[in-house]
């Protein structure tokens, strides 16, 4: 995934490309501060975790800026996210997520609330970088409450 970012970084700079050569450098600067973070390079489930919490982070920029009527900026942010989703693997639809929570409820024997913690961990295990979290834990409380 790191050989393809920097060959993706090349063709945007060939291209003229600037927003997606900045998205891309952005991607790269913060796998570096993760591997100096940890010690070591990346593994590729590593790096999906950098790039989901950058896709959430530019989602809530976008929606602040949009709130705040900045939306050239929202735009910028939300442009960001789909250089971004090009590199994560493909999310699981609705159809899928409700299966997921469902198969987690039947093997935990989660009855209540009180068992959320027990459904999330199986939940989030399974669905690793594919899905949004918050939408995940709406789907469990759903069932659960």
């Amino acid at each position: 995934m790191l050989k393809q970012l920097v060959e993706d970084m090349k063709a945007a700079m060939k291209a003229g490309d600037k927003a997606r050569l900045s998205a891309i450098s952005m991607l790269r600067a913060a796998i570096k501060d993760r591997e100096i973070e940890l010690g070591h390079a990346l593994s590729d489930d590593e790096a999906m975790a950098v790039f989901s919490r950058l896709v959430k982070q530019r989602r809530d920029a976008a929606r602040q800026y949009a709130d705040a009527g900045r939306d050239d900026l929202a735009a910028s942010e939300l442009a960001e996210v789909e250089v971004i989703q090009a590199y994560l693997p493909e999310p699981l639809s609705d159809e899928e997520l409700a299966q997921l929570v469902e198969s987690a409820i039947a093997e935990t024997g989660a009855s209540s609330m009180r068992d959320m913690g027990r459904v999330m961990g199986i939940v989030k295990a399974r669905a690793a970088g594919r899905a949004d979290m918050g939408k995940l834990s709406g789907l469990v409380k759903a069932k659960l409450g």
